[in-house]
């Protein structure tokens, strides 16, 4: 079974996430959106291919996959012994933005 790795990238967007959230609406929305996000990618470990491949990154040739939670992407890829979630990426914003960050 793969475990599941968190890249420092990763950490900070959902950090970031959950600030905002805090912020704008409160704690307890803010701890539902990224448990939401975090209990998500507990699955990844029975089934690391159930998200689909992430056409924007197929150009890094690293097999980058993806999975929805609300407006949110996690984005990972999966190795022999590992799943690297390496971003969380807001759906409304452009999706060539994706590119830059990873």
């Amino acid at each position: 079974m793969r475990q599941v790795i968190w890249t420092n990238f990763a950490i900070s967007e959902l950090k970031n996430i959950f600030l905002y959230y805090r912020m704008v609406a409160s704690d307890k929305v803010a701890d539902k959106i990224r448990k939401s996000i975090f209990d998500s990618t507990r699955l990844l470990c029975k089934r690391p291919f159930t998200g689909a491949v992430e056409e924007n990154l197929l150009d890094l040739k690293q097999e980058h996959r993806y999975l929805v939670v609300d407006n949110y992407k996690i984005i990972y890829r999966v190795t022999p012994s590992s799943i690297y979630i390496t971003d969380i990426f807001d759906c409304r914003q452009d999706p060539l933005k994706m590119k830059k960050r990873n």
